[in-house]
Order: C-alpha cells, then sequence, then structure tokens
C-alpha cells in the first residue's frame, strides 16, 4: 500500500495515496477490485472508479487508460433496475468488467494482481499500473469468533426482526449482523427504529410486531455532477423515495449526497433525531 501504484480509500493511513495515484496515471491500466465478502456500502468500490474514469477524461488521458473492474460479485449491481443502468455506465464509458474474480495476492514489485476465477478456481494474473483495492471484510474477532455468530462469522439474527434465533435477549443491526441486506447508514436507520421496538416488547413480555423488510440505499456516484440514486428492499424490489426514475443519472441527487446526506448523517442519525 502507498507505492507501485496500489491504493485503497479503506484505512486513512492510505486513501490520500489514492488522488495521488489517479492523478499521477498518464497511461496503462487502473483495476478497481471488489471482494468475496460483504462489505460496508456495495456501491463504493464502483463510485471511486466512476470518479477516476471521469477524472482521466477531464484531464485527456483517458483514451491511453485501460479501467478495470475486478469484481468477485456476479453482476455489477443485485438490483436488475439499477444493475441494468449502471451496465450501461460502463458500456459507454468503454470501461470493461471481470465478475466472479476475487482477489487473493498483490506483487507490488511486479505490478501484478492475482484473482481468483470464483467458478472456474483458475489462477488469473492481471498487469496493472493503478490498483485500488477494496479489502474483505469481517465482523471483529469478539463477535466473529463468540456463540453469537453464524457460519459466516456475523451476529445471526432473524432477518425481519433483528432477535437472535438463539438467545432471545440479543438484538442486532448494523454491519456486523447477518442481516442479508447491504451494510449502509440507510440500511441502519431503517433498521434502528424495529429493533428498538421489538425490544421493548420482548422486555415487557409482548410479541415481537416490528418488521425490517430489508431497505437499504445505495448512492451511486457515477461521475462528477451524477449520481443513481439506488433504493431497494430484500426482494430486490425498487423502493424509491423521489417521485422519478432514480436509476437515471441525475445532477440533482449528486447534490443531495453532496449537500443533504451529510448533514442527515452527522446531525441526524448518529444523534437519533432520523
Amino acid at each position: 500500500m502507498g507505492r507501485n501504484g496500489v491504493c485503497s480509500n479503506y484505512d486513512f493511513n492510505t486513501v490520500d495515496f489514492t488522488w495521488q495515484a489517479i492523478r499521477s496515471l498518464r497511461q496503462g491500466t487502473a483495476i478497481f477490485t471488489m471482494p468475496a465478502t460483504p462489505i460496508k456500502c456495495a456501491g463504493a468500490p464502483q463510485k471511486i472508479m466512476y470518479l477516476a474514469e471521469d477524472h482521466f477524461r477531464r484531464t485527456g488521458v483517458r483514451d491511453a487508460i485501460r479501467v478495470v473492474y475486478a469484481s468477485a460479485t456476479p453482476a455489477i449491481f443485485g438490483v436488475a433496475k439499477y444493475r441494468k443502468a449502471l451496465e450501461k455506465v460502463v458500456a459507454d464509458r468503454g470501461m470493461q468488467t471481470c465478475f466472479r474474480h476475487s482477489l487473493i495476492e498483490v506483487r507490488g514489485d511486479t505490478r501484478e494482481a492475482i484473482f481468483t476465477q470464483l467458478d472456474t478456481k483458475q489462477e488469473v494474473v492481471m498487469k496493472f499500473d493503478l490498483l485500488h483495492v477494496t479489502p474483505p471484510m469481517s465482523a471483529p474477532d469478539f463477535i466473529r469468533e463468540s456463540p453469537l455468530a453464524d457460519k459466516d462469522g456475523w451476529v445471526e439474527v432473524d432477518k425481519y426482526n433483528l432477535q437472535h434465533p438463539r438467545f432471545p435477549n440479543i438484538f442486532a443491526l448494523g454491519d456486523a449482523s447477518s442481516l442479508p441486506t447491504s451494510r449502509t447508514g440507510a440500511a441502519i436507520r431503517k433498521e434502528a427504529p424495529v429493533l428498538v421496538e421489538n425490544l421493548l416488547a420482548h422486555r415487557a413480555g409482548q410479541p415481537l410486531k416490528a418488521k425490517y423488510n430489508g431497505y437499504s440505499s445505495c448512492p451511486l456516484v457515477t461521475g462528477y455532477g451524477k449520481l443513481i440514486l439506488a433504493e431497494f428492499d430484500y426482494d430486490g424490489n425498487p423502493a424509491e423515495t423521489f417521485p422519478f426514475d432514480q436509476s437515471k443519472e441525475r445532477y440533482s441527487m449528486w447534490l443531495l449526497k453532496r449537500w443533504a446526506l451529510p448533514v442527515l448523517y452527522w446531525k441526524g442519525m448518529l444523534k437519533g433525531r432520523a
């Protein structure tokens, strides 16, 4: 990390080098990875790719740079409506995708990224000039190694009422839970009221009536001043807030992300007001 073009936005000590690497690249191959584990905001590995690609265009070097998205997932996005929109973005801008590719090794001195192709189990070697790494993620060890964890290491909970199936006095939400939805602030904002209502009902010996439907949101920044606001539930159904097609790139949604959502997060969500 921090040399040979290897960068990552996922650590305070390495994030500055990401911008340095993008800004200094004039030609070659830029690879952006997505791991084979659930991660915080599954759209984030794409966002840095779109912003980097846009920067390459603005500085006149895009034609000399091959942009590759190497992801362990089977598609660009899990919800059909937004997947189709993002596939069009990728195609229109000449980016390449390699799905079911899980990064297992980086050889910095030779600038080689080593992947496992998850369907064939074959090793794939890709040369790079810039490599943005999204690391695999897990719950903290004290959870992953505890009786609370499911087979994958997350706090095991019912996906609707957020209660542990084996320890009824335990409830969980957010990044370390087993909830099969995107790990985003928007998801937690909808999970928290359900958890509170059901926790209080359990303490009072009453039925758990509150239900979480899997709502999550991913503001997908697709370039400077462009954003697709994906909102969806457990079944992959769009659960959109605004009265227009949110699968289209919009400047208005970028403004929402840039100015409104930070205020909602810092002043509202973290203080329990929203």
